[in-house]
């Protein structure tokens, strides 16, 4: 199979990196040709604190998908997620050179592009200028403005801010390991587009991705993103209380946890005990499941309790922003038993637990549409799609190519121009590039 008919997620966990390859099918489904999961063994919360470990874990997925699908891996799509992120707010406008011709996509780029240049925090860098309402002239709650006449172009956006250097790293591990950066983007917004339906995001919903080392949250209402946030804790939290309270291993705390473990700890009785095999000819451990969810329920209620203060951050009792989806929870975490009654009974939202299946082929392996996969899925897709997008841009500039050789110079738009526009994906993987090759 040739390079360009493929495209390839890569999710860089805190528990688990996978390496994921697959390409669109007839049907617009994704088709998954091959996957690979290794153990992750340099990220914390999910930011990479070992470069060596993190490269060796990324080669180890990489060449267990290439081994699965029999394709070689060039160019990934990465996530992005960790406790250094956070969003704000802004509103910026353009005054357009001439109100008589209709607005296009240079339009909305040149604002787009006016929002980068903000000043931030220093050693942080914008990574998401996702644009919400437009405003033409003074009218507002325009959802699209190509096509309209106007000579003020307004709108708020939704800006995702990150660490220079976090980002960086990311950046040198995948070069490390002998990959090409195609794009990066913020794990929660990959993940709502593998869960959430269109339906889901016009109504009001909040995505609870719960990681192991980060719980991540988006919320979005008239089918725009709202707000992101990023809680530094997860499942690895959960285990880590386990073990303390049990005075056992971490390896025998995580299968207790995914074995017996429960958020609701009403539904054990005083008498149901596990028995857990004692160190090196040591007395084996008996442990009640009461106790033990009563150890997951407190640290559970924690990360609710603080993904529940973003939603309200958010507005949620405002009436205009009510949530009317509710809740979807996905990642490895949302998997613990009773999660959902619990969240429901701490929030009062319908929750639904969120499966990636809805985008994949028919004949895709059941493992791959578990909420364990969800962010993996969702970074194919959106490796997809650019591809899919930047195979257009080329053809639009192939046939402007003609079109100038034909002597057909009074175009809308030169080819020149066309070459000026870079979207923040081409940004970041030059300024990644230009950092890396100095860096060397």
């Amino acid at each position: 199979m040739e390079q360009g008919n493929y495209s390839v997620g890569l999710d860089i966990g805190t528990t688990k990196i996978v390496a994921i390859i697959g390409k669109e099918n007839e049907y617009g489904k994704i088709e998954v040709l091959g996957i690979g999961r290794s153990k992750s063994l340099g990220v914390h919360r999910g930011v990479v604190n070992n470069i060596t470990q993190t490269i060796k874990s990324i080669q180890q997925a990489v060449e267990q998908a290439e081994a699965n699908s029999g394709l070689k891996i060039g160019s990934v799509v990465v996530g992005i997620a960790g406790q250094h992120i956070r969003s704000l707010q802004h509103s910026d406008y353009i005054t357009r050179a001439n109100s008589e011709e209709v607005i296009n996509e240079d339009d909305l780029e040149k604002l787009c592009n006016q929002v980068y240049k903000l000043v931030m925090l220093p050693g942080e860098e914008i990574i998401h200028v996702l644009p919400q309402e437009y405003k033409v002239d003074g009218q507002a709650e325009i959802k699209q403005p190509i096509g309209m006449y106007g000579g003020r172009l307004e709108a708020n956006f939704h800006v995702v801010v990150g660490q220079v250097s976090s980002i960086k790293n990311i950046g040198r591990c995948i070069k490390s390991a002998g990959l090409d950066l195609y794009n990066i983007t913020l794990e929660p917004l990959a993940s709502s587009e593998a869960v959430l339906s269109q339906e889901e995001k016009e109504a009001g919903v909040a995505l609870i991705d719960i990681g192991g080392g980060t719980t991540d949250l988006a919320i979005f209402k008239d089918g725009i993103i709202r707000h992101t946030a990023v809680i530094p804790f997860g499942g690895n939290v959960i285990t880590e209380d386990i073990k303390e309270g049990c005075s056992i291993i971490e390896k025998q705390a995580e299968l207790l946890k995914i074995k017996f473990g429960s958020a609701w700890p009403g539904e054990n009785k005083d008498n149901e005990i596990v028995s857990i095999p004692g160190l090196r000819g040591r007395e084996p451990k008996e442990i009640t499941l009461k106790n033990l969810s009563k150890i997951i329920h407190a640290r559970v209620v924690e990360i609710v309790e603080q993904v529940y203060v973003e939603i309200k951050n958010y507005g949620h009792d405002d009436q205009k922003k009510m949530l009317i989806a509710g809740i979807v929870l996905t990642g490895g975490g949302s998997q613990l038993k009773h999660l959902k009654q619990l969240v429901e009974y701490i929030t009062g939202m319908d929750t639904r637990i969120g499966y990636p299946n809805e985008h994949l082929a028919g004949d895709s392996e059941a493992e791959i549409a578990s909420p364990l996969y969800a962010t993996a899925v969702g970074l194919l897709m959106n490796a997809v799609e650019n591809k899919d997008k930047r195979r257009l841009k080329t053809l639009e500039e192939e046939k402007e190519r003609e079109m100038v050789l034909e002597g057909h110079e009074n175009m809308n738009t030169s080819t020149a121009t066309k070459r000026e526009r870079k979207s923040v994906f081409d940004r970041w993987s030059e300024k990644l590039k230009d950092f890396l090759d100095n860096a060397e």
